[in-house]
């Protein structure tokens, strides 16, 4: 089986969607799942629309994970996070929505997603989420994060 077997955004002609669009991710197979690694993106151009207002939302978003059997294709990823450029949601919502589609994409073993929003009316937001699976060391990794993790958005 090839390694982009299944993946229909690489080497095509990109297309960019309109609105939030779940349905562009992509995953292929983890070639090493018995391991435990890091997984980062860093998306420094992330946009959204203010729920209220309409006005653009900037921020940069790291995704952290530690993969099980899937992994997203990062094309396709790059996609779904400049779907959200015409959404409207709250910074909150976003980074929560993220983390439950991928989630649901690839069941990683450990998952995070951090919004770093510009300061819009002088306050700056930096939402944080986390996920490990229940019942396994994951989840007790994502307790310790979360109650570690620094309000101050300090990364």
């Amino acid at each position: 089986m090839s390694q982009i077997d299944g993946l229909s955004h690489l080497g095509n002609k990109t297309e960019y969607k309109d609105d939030y669009a779940p349905e562009v991710l992509e995953a292929f197979e983890n070639k090493h799942p018995e391991n435990d690694y890091w997984v980062t993106f860093n998306c420094p151009e992330f946009t959204s629309l203010c729920p209220i207002t309409g006005q653009p939302d900037f921020a940069t978003i790291y995704i952290n994970y530690l993969p099980a059997k899937k992994m997203v294709e990062s094309k396709s990823l790059k996609l779904y996070l400049f779907s959200f450029r015409n959404h409207g949601a709250f910074h909150e919502d976003c980074v929560n929505i993220m983390m439950k589609d991928l989630i649901k994409l690839m069941n990683p073993k450990y998952i995070e997603v951090i919004g770093v929003f510009t300061p819009r009316g002088g306050i700056s937001i930096y939402p944080y989420c986390n996920y490990g699976q229940a019942g396994t060391k994951y989840e007790k990794l994502a307790e310790e994060r979360l109650a570690r993790h620094n309000p101050q958005g300090k990364l």
